[in-house]
């Protein structure tokens, strides 16, 4: 018993780090993309991450896992979601936003992530979780539109990809609440760190190459200004992140991971205001207000335990 809740505490101290250096992450995304394109930024990411494995191992911090295709078979539906998908949603859509909208945005990971472990894992809600829901999701999709008819920093394109990011990492979460208990999460840190390292090198060296551009891969890491946030997305917002996420999965339910997420858009919001400098709009808080609310109904404690309320 000791154990278990030994391993709940760094499960949850585990997520609210992860939480503060996700929340960070937004603005070190847009620091990046001053200097290169997301698909080279993502090479660079996980070529660190794994430049970081490597080293561990080296030096006898980590044990990479041996696999064979039978055991990863059910892993790489679970690397498609995150990193694959998510971090290539994620970077796309930032380049056509801002930082504060992309906090607001994924604002509603844990509504909808309540909402699809209700479905699957069978995970209870109640009327008010459900109010909650529509109000978050109402709150997103109005951004969506408000952005669409003001033309300022952002671009609808940038939203309704960080939606379809926030929509990968929920099917993550989901999935890898399952395998958790099948494996470590060095296993899982390691297998996307891995594949999301070949994919992003193999894409963005392939289109350099093709296009006759191969120094446009290289001339980024002569740039401090892009150095320093490429370490910072590589080494803590990929790898340790990942970890954090792994070894949560194995101990506590996926909708309790998803209200930690709640740290990381305030972290997101205010650091784009003060050191980016970005500009937030009257529609930008009436559809966080809208968010905000409905998060607050969802994650309600009390209404975990009632067992007639099934979506």
């Amino acid at each position: 018993m000791k154990k278990i809740l030994k391993k709940e505490l760094l499960a949850y101290l585990g997520m609210s780090v992860n939480t503060a250096i996700v929340g960070l992450s937004f603005i070190f995304m847009k620091m990046a993309l001053r200097y290169t394109d997301p698909v080279v930024m993502l090479a660079h990411r996980f070529s660190f991450a794994f430049l970081v494995l490597i080293l561990m191992q080296l030096f006898g911090l980590v044990k990479f896992p041996s696999f064979s295709f039978s055991r990863i078979k059910p892993l790489l539906l679970l690397a498609l979601f995150y990193p694959l998908m998510f971090f290539l949603l994620q970077t796309f859509g930032i380049q056509y936003s801002t930082a504060s909208e992309a906090g607001i945005i994924f604002a509603v990971i844990p509504v909808l992530t309540t909402l699809v472990a209700s479905v699957f894992l069978k995970e209870k809600t109640n009327l008010l979780q459900k109010t909650g829901i529509l109000m978050s999701v109402a709150g997103v999709f109005y951004i969506i539109f408000k952005t669409g008819i003001h033309k300022n920093d952002t671009d609808p394109l940038g939203v309704v990809l960080l939606l379809l990011s926030v929509l990968s990492i929920i099917a993550y979460y989901t999935i890898g609440r399952k395998l958790g208990h099948t494996f470590s999460p060095v296993e899982l840190t390691v297998l996307m760190s891995y594949l999301a390292f070949i994919i992003f090198n193999i894409w963005a060296l392939s289109h350099h190459f093709l296009n006759g551009t191969p120094f446009k891969f290289i001339d980024p890491l002569t740039h401090s200004g892009f150095l320093i946030p490429i370490l910072y997305l590589g080494v803590l917002s990929s790898l340790l992140t990942s970890f954090l996420s792994n070894y949560a999965l194995t101990a506590i339910s996926a909708s309790k991971i998803a209200v930690f997420n709640n740290l990381s858009p305030v972290i997101a919001v205010f650091g784009g205001v003060v050191f980016l400098n970005e500009k937030l709009y009257g529609y930008h808080f009436i559809g966080g207000m809208l968010v905000l609310v409905g998060v607050v109904s969802t994650i309600s404690v009390k209404s975990l335990n009632k067992p007639k309320s099934n979506i």
